[in-house]
């Protein structure tokens, strides 16, 4: 059951006056977390943008974008079972304090060898590659965190939020950062930036005061745990179902990122600045999804949001893919970035409202997995079609899959909400409504 007060050590701000839609920030941990994350995910965002480009300034090649792409994640995918069971096992903010580090000695290393004018594309592929390996334990470890950092369990849901809004705030500003810093003194100094961020997270891990957690030494062993975790995904409808259609936005939906540095270079006429106004852009909607999960007072309801923003990005693809106007491509980007959002963000806060604690971090693993193993084949299938008959149309095929999905999903979603009921009316966000007809409408997904 949620606790009904929070830990001493976390502060509130201002007081204790904090808008319900920044309730999170009230825990001292998140604090820290939110302003020390915030400057490295910028990093992040610069580091993206700067890799694409590299790599399409390098080879001229949209086939080589999808390779460099699936290269990274494709080892996040493989590495997925083995690090959700790992992540159980271990003491999660000294795992997040390792991958970080990791993740700064990558960025730095892409630094040095694009600065001396030495990098190659199997350089920039092999760097990639590691930082999927770094990506397959760092995410389930940092989904699994908020636990840890939120400790009233009511606020988890607005700390998803306020995380996703951090990310596509930095979104936003980074990829603009980067268009100016590439454009000027090139991608080199982009890869340093990021390297040095993430010393700001480190930090806000260290400062954290963390109350010691019970890390259960199981008796069973790693491969009986990852079928144990396999076995619940699997058997409870709406982790299943929604991960399922988490999967094909991956695949489909988040595809179109590799496909930009054409469609800024060929389709719209622009250069690096281009990309950072299309990446920023899609920002912007990103955003704005964030910011309005974050002022929701409940997680009732996200189920139908889901199935709306998914059939959002499906549209706002097809029309992309047939814009040659630099003003309503920037629009549509928007919209894409918004239903993006919205379908990741609620599909997480969704997971994680339901899933029980001894097994959060295997289905986090397993949401990685979801977006790791759709997504390098997703970039892959993109580059390859993009070869045969162009980016713009094969950002329409992709937009129709999504519309095809959120289609499916409405048809499964009466499955997910009576699966939902009963947890939700045991958590006191539904009414024990002895209707099952009136309780699945008020549940509404």
């Amino acid at each position: 059951m949620p606790k009904s007060n929070p830990n001493p050590q976390s502060s509130p701000l201002a007081g204790g006056s904090l808008s319900h839609a920044w309730r999170a920030l009230r825990h001292r941990n998140f604090q820290l977390f939110f302003f020390g994350q915030g400057i490295s995910v910028i990093g992040n965002w610069m580091t993206r943008l700067a890799t694409s480009w590299l790599v399409y300034r390098l080879t001229d090649s949209v086939l080589m974008l999808g390779i460099v792409s699936f290269a990274g994640q494709i080892v996040s995918f493989a590495l997925g079972p083995f690090a959700g069971v790992w992540v159980e096992r271990l003491n999660r903010r000294k795992l997040l304090v390792a991958t970080q580090a990791a993740a700064a000695v990558q960025s730095l290393a892409m630094a040095g060898l694009t600065l001396a004018h030495r990098i190659t594309l199997g350089e920039i592929i092999a760097l990639t590659a590691l930082q999927g390996v770094i990506n397959a334990f760092d995410m389930p470890g940092r989904q699994s965190f908020l636990v840890q950092m939120v400790e009233d369990r009511n606020d988890l849901s607005n700390a998803i939020a306020i995380n996703s809004s951090l990310a596509n705030g930095a979104r936003l500003i980074g990829p603009a950062i980067a268009g100016l810093v590439i454009g000027a003194v090139g991608e080199g100094w982009c890869f340093l930036i990021d390297g040095v961020s993430y010393f700001a997270v480190i930090a806000s891990l260290l400062l954290m005061r963390i109350q010691s957690a019970d890390i259960r030494r199981n008796k069973a062993s790693m491969f009986e745990q990852m079928r144990e975790g396999w076995d619940y995904v699997r058997t409870f409808p709406p982790i299943r179902i929604i991960l399922l259609l988490f999967a094909l936005i991956s695949l489909m939906g988040y595809s179109y990122a590799v496909l930009l540095p054409v469609f800024a270079g060929q389709v719209l006429h622009g250069g690096a600045t281009t990309l950072g106004w299309l990446t920023g852009a899609s920002g912007v909607g990103a955003l704005a999804s964030a910011l309005s999960l974050a002022i929701r007072k409940s997680v009732v309801g996200l189920g139908r949001m889901i199935q709306i923003a998914v059939a959002m990005l499906g549209s706002a693809l097809i029309l992309f893919g047939l814009s040659h106007t630099l003003w309503l491509s920037l629009v549509l980007m928007v919209f894409v970035g918004f239903g993006l959002m919205q379908g990741a963000s609620a599909s997480n806060t969704i997971i994680q409202s339901l899933v029980t604690e001894d097994k959060r971090a295997r289905v986090m693993s397993y949401y990685t997995m979801a977006f790791f193993g759709a997504a390098p084949f997703g970039s892959l299938f993109a580059g390859m079609l993009a070869h045969r008959i162009g980016a713009p149309h094969t950002v329409i095929v992709t937009g129709a899959c999504c519309i095809a999905g959120s289609i499916w999903f409405t048809f499964e979603l009466p499955k997910v909400r009576a699966a939902m009921r009963p947890i939700y009316q045991q958590m006191g966000l539904l009414p024990g409504d002895p209707e099952p007809a009136m309780a699945a409408s008020a549940a509404g997904g």
